[in-house]
């Protein structure tokens, strides 16, 4: 039976009412983008405020108190004096934001409610400071770059919070991802859709979907948004000249993901080693770690700039390399010393959608993750690109280095050694000692005699130590 989402519209005065039901389902889900829990009020109430303010800059949200970090129902009594604080540190947000706290008892406990809106008149700030909520955290801009980005955002609204006027929920909903999302995100299949785009804030005022959600759950999100997919182009060699397989994938950015990571597989060695004793599950080791992709795909689909309808995402797979691209360079919020510390999402709705899922960790963390996963497999700490296109590129790893190399040479075997280790080299900037003395035919001493001459020339640099270093071919014109 097809979902009709006109038969459940939420009427204004429910979607801003709190039922017992909207918290049991928030509880589920744990704290994100949308919802923070507070065990009790905080002795310092503008802590509440920073919250509020947060969501108000963002797409709305609800705090609980009561809640503690574990996500279960402890309750709180808060009397009059604490309910006037509370009241008071809110009134100091500006332009004035009306929320108000509320009490609910769920299963017998008091449990603190605040619900806000998505500001309508965006910047709200308090104290002076501008909060917004990034992923399942609220962040104080402190920056007169990250304030400058913010006000950019806010003067055009973040894409994925605009309303996609030509989406119908009740035919273009995936409803198979639906229930990997409440399987992923710890809710009961049984939760109704409309609760979840409810609580989740999917919706604009006038019960439309949000582009984001479009993006998210829509079965062909491509159709609204044409260049919003995903395309794994393989090379043969180390350039563009031979395509040896181009696809794209549309549908859900979930099913984008999916899609790529499997293409990508498929194409990259994959060892199976076998845990334990006997005959124990297989575990897959990836020349990259498949971990690596799976962040740099969803901080591709999390952060592209979808305003710009001439670019695709690019997953780009060569005999030395994989480069992954996305529309939007550097946010200016961040700042390169910031780089790979901080986090700021073009697209708040989409980023904590997939931290609903599990897919995102600790916001921030994307890039020093994949920094210390190459690290551990002795590979090249990725190299990013941040102007106009934010890419990353990956080296992989010798087994296939070797086997290009030795093509290489083959087609060269009347070249001297020297010009053999420089073609070596060029081909794949991690070639081993081991692997030039196999192709030029000298002794270990022989080529570390080599490398010693051409460094002391000026031909050659090495950067980093015998593990996880690489060479370089220096440019002497």
């Amino acid at each position: 039976m097809k979902y009709n989402f006109k038969q459940t519209k939420l009427s204004k005065n429910f979607q801003n009412m709190i039922t017992t039901e909207d918290i049991r389902l928030l509880l589920s889900g744990g704290e994100g983008y949308n919802a923070e829990f507070k065990l009790s009020v905080p002795s310092k109430v503008k802590e509440l405020s920073e919250e509020v303010c947060a969501f108000a800059n963002a797409a709305g949200g609800v705090l609980l108190i009561g809640v503690d970090d574990k996500n279960n129902l402890k309750g709180v009594s808060i009397d009059n004096t604490k309910r006037s604080a509370i009241q008071n540190s809110i009134g100091e947000i500006t332009p004035a934001l009306h929320c108000t706290l509320s009490i609910v008892e769920v299963d017998g406990k008091q449990i603190g409610v605040i619900e806000v809106p998505s500001g309508t008149n965006k910047p709200y700030v308090l104290s002076g400071a501008i909060y917004v909520r990034l992923g399942p955290n609220s962040q104080k801009l402190t920056t007169a770059e990250q304030m400058r980005d913010f006000f950019q955002q806010s003067g055009k609204i973040y894409f994925d919070e605009a309303t996609c006027n030509e989406f119908d929920a009740s035919i273009d909903v995936d409803a198979g991802l639906l229930k990997i999302f409440k399987y992923a995100a710890n809710l009961t299949e049984s939760t109704p859709d409309a609760q979840i785009y409810k609580n989740l804030k999917l919706l604009t005022e006038n019960d439309k979907f949000k582009n984001g959600a479009v993006l998210f759950f829509g079965k062909q999100p491509e159709v609204i948004f044409e260049n919003a997919v995903v395309r794994c182009v393989s090379f043969k060699g180390l350039d563009k000249r031979y395509i040896i397989d181009d696809k794209s994938f549309g549908g859900s950015l979930y099913t984008q993901y999916t899609k790529a990571i499997q293409w990508l597989k498929e194409k990259m060695n994959v060892r199976y080693d076998i845990e334990g004793q006997g005959s124990g599950p297989r575990k897959e080791i990836w020349e990259i770690p498949e971990t690596v992709f799976k962040e740099a795909i969803i901080n591709s689909l999390s952060h592209r700039d979808y305003y710009d309808k001439g670019a695709k995402i690019m997953i780009e797979l060569f005999d030395d390399r994989v480069e992954i691209s996305n529309p939007g360079g550097l946010v200016s919020a961040i700042n390169r010393a910031d780089f790979g510390k901080r986090s700021h999402s073009r697209n708040p709705l989409i980023f904590g959608l997939f931290a609903r899922m599990q897919l995102v960790e600790q916001v921030g963390s994307g890039i020093n993750r994949m920094n210390n996963l190459m690290k551990e497999a002795g590979l090249p700490l990725p190299e990013f690109s941040t102007e106009g296109m934010f890419t990353i590129r990956l080296l992989r790893l010798g087994v296939t280095v070797e086997e290009t190399v030795e093509k290489t040479v083959e087609k060269t075997v009347e070249k001297t050694s020297v010009e053999c280790i420089l073609e070596a080299i060029s081909t794949n900037s991690m070639v081993t000692i081991k692997e030039m003395m196999k192709f030029s035919g000298l002794s270990r001493r022989g080529v570390e005699y080599q490398l010693n001459k051409l460094k002391k020339a000026g031909i050659l640099d090495r950067i980093g130590g015998d593990k996880g270093g690489h060479w370089i071919i220096l440019d002497n014109e």
